[in-house]
């Protein structure tokens, strides 16, 4: 390494520690404000998805990416989770658990971690791209789901998936993809939140260099780094009402299990994204949009703009609600996702069924 670069990277880490342990400091008071003694899910497995039947599909780039599935293989819809940036697919749990018992045999649920992500493989920084994530996706639909309806669910870099796959792939909408569920997310790039304001940290300019250059010494220093970014993430994570400690430790875990360079990379790629040329292709599809309103890291606003641009969307704000609105307000997003596919169920096999279900449940 050049006595430059070497400068370079040790200012970043410097900047890092610094940063971070005020931050760190700011984001603990705030979130023992938020979370509440009475804890609904204390006796949650948040792992029970590693349980589920699982399998590796490689990309184009050769990287595996983990992969779990829940109900019959023959179900007459395929409905995929896309999970967010320093996420895995345990950010969907409660939606598998609740989902399941809705949907039956109707639906069969797939999971997968992005890459660099969960337990899915590390790759090449210059692959850590919202483009890459949109292939990757079509590579999960053409080998998990290569016949039949599918419903694509992406929650916040995730929702950014869904779009990309959109914008590269349209001869799928709708002969394959019949709906879009669209949680926390936004068309384009995220400069104007709070997450832009960490993005603009000179500190974050030399950490991705040390990233690319050093990635061996990076990891060493990942939690000085993931402190310059964690505390944006847990702040935003959720809203104003009581959270379930549980839950918020389980988030936590999440984000600190993501490698660095997964973090680092990632977050240049959530500032220039855009896919906007997504929106006519989602257009011709059922389209649901969620948001908490009060994310700091995708404000409604980016919901809004989105949802006008697409006739078939309902668009479901969730008062008091953060980031991880699925997480936090897991019922609403369970409800909306139950009527995003009985609209875009043309047989309305599954609306039928959920309400037989419902009506043995009322004379039980």
């Amino acid at each position: 390494m050049s006595r430059r670069r070497r400068g370079q990277w040790l200012a970043g880490v410097a900047g890092i520690s610094a940063v971070g342990g005020l931050a760190g400091a700011t984001v603990a008071r705030s979130l023992t404000r938020r979370v509440t003694d009475v804890d609904p899910h204390l006796d949650e497995d948040f792992e029970i998805l590693d349980a589920d039947r699982g399998c590796v599909v490689t990309t184009s780039d050769g990287v595996p990416l983990a992969v779990r599935e829940v109900g019959p293989e023959d179900a007459p819809l395929t409905v995929v989770f896309a999970h967010g940036f320093s996420l895995r697919m345990g950010a969907f749990y409660f939606q598998r658990a609740r989902l399941t018992e809705q949907w039956g045999s109707q639906v069969r649920m797939v999971f997968y971690d992005q890459r660099g992500h969960g337990q899915s493989g590390e790759a090449s920084p210059e692959s850590y791209t919202v483009p890459q994530l949109g292939q990757d996706l079509e590579t999960v639909l053409s080998v998990m789901a290569p016949r039949g309806p599918v419903v694509l669910v992406g929650h916040s870099m995730g929702g950014m998936t869904v779009l990309s796959h959109a914008r590269q792939h349209p001869q799928r909408y709708p002969s394959r993809v019949v709906g879009v569920a669209l949680i926390s997310s936004a068309a384009e790039g995220v400069s104007r939140s709070p997450l832009g304001e960490v993005l603009k940290n000179p500190v974050l300019e030399a950490a991705r260099f040390a990233v690319r250059y050093a990635p061996k010494m990076v990891h060493r220093t990942r939690g000085a780094a993931s402190s310059v970014i964690g505390p944006v993430l847990r702040a935003a994570s959720y809203g104003d009402e009581k959270v379930s400690r549980s839950v918020v430790a389980f988030s936590e875990r999440m984000m600190h299990d993501t490698p660095i360079a997964t973090l680092v990379g990632f977050l240049h790629a959530l500032e220039v994204h855009d896919e906007t040329a997504a929106l006519p292709v989602l257009a011709k599809v059922p389209t649901l949009i969620v948001c908490g309103d009060h994310d700091l890291l995708t404000p409604k606003e980016y919901s809004e703009a989105m949802a006008a641009e697409l006739p078939k969307s309902e668009l479901v704000i969730v008062g008091g609600a953060g980031h991880l609105v699925q997480l936090e307000q897991p019922e609403i997003v369970d409800d909306a996702l139950v009527r995003l596919v009985e609209r875009a169920t043309p047989s309305k096999l599954v609306a039928m069924t959920r309400r037989l279900r419902d009506r043995v449940r009322s004379h039980g």
